[in-house]
């Protein structure tokens, strides 16, 4: 029997290592700015004229996605944790807010991540099989995973539907709190929406991560009849 189609694409070297680079020093950057509240900060970007750093990176990655017609804009948020304390459980994205409310349930067109550091551990765990609530981490009930490390500017994308989580320390299914500690694994997960996720906002409207935010290019001053600058 042929081995099945991967499920995760992935891309190494998937920005430019100057492009790479300056991502990575903004955001180690941030510090603790909402690292407590981090998988709540998420943006809207329409793929129009960007407004950071994280969104002119998006622009650069978008042709390695492929999604060419029917698409309104992604979803990006910071993906920040250590793999001793993996608080995020197995799960499928969704509109959130539109699930919680009662509505349908609706998933993005892909789920992407740019990975921005390596760990110990961390594997990020992509399957086809729900969550299951009762098992730790609800961990779906099979062992049929596509493993992907953690790897600075390595690139992962996805079916939105799919279900994915993320392994511990040791890459195993998170059980609890681990002894020791370790480094915040950061991943820039970008979600890629055929419409607006429910009061989602722009950057430029959440008045957080401010240090993202793009400098505006100053105006060349013309030159006076004196051929002085103003």
């Amino acid at each position: 029997m042929p081995p099945r189609a991967p499920l995760v694409h992935l891309q190494d070297h998937a920005l430019p290592d100057d492009d790479f680079s300056r991502l990575w020093r903004k955001v180690r950057a941030l510090g603790t700015e909402r690292l407590r509240q981090t998988y709540q900060t998420t943006f809207w970007f329409d793929l129009g004229e960007p407004t950071n750093l994280v969104e002119q990176v998006i622009l650069a990655l978008r042709p390695r996605v492929p999604v060419r017609r029917g698409l309104a804009g992604v979803e990006w948020w910071f993906s920040r944790m250590r793999t001793t304390d993996v608080q995020v459980d197995f799960h499928q994205d969704r509109d959130e807010k539109l699930a919680l409310r009662g509505g349908p349930l609706v998933h993005p067109r892909f789920t992407s991540l740019l990975f921005m550091n390596s760990v110990r551990g961390g594997a990020l765990a992509v399957t086809k099989a729900l969550p299951c609530e009762d098992n730790p981490s609800l961990a779906p009930d099979t062992d049929d995973f596509d493993l992907v490390a953690p790897r600075p500017n390595r690139f992962a994308y996805f079916r939105g539907d799919l279900t994915h989580g993320v392994l511990d320390a040791h890459n195993q299914i998170p059980t609890g709190k681990l002894p020791g500690t370790s480094r915040l694994r950061v991943t820039l997960v970008v979600n890629w929406w055929s419409q607006r996720p429910t009061d989602i906002p722009t950057f430029n409207e959440s008045k957080v991560y401010r240090s993202l935010a793009l400098v505006p290019r100053i105006a060349r001053q013309r030159p006076t009849s004196s051929g002085r600058r103003r």
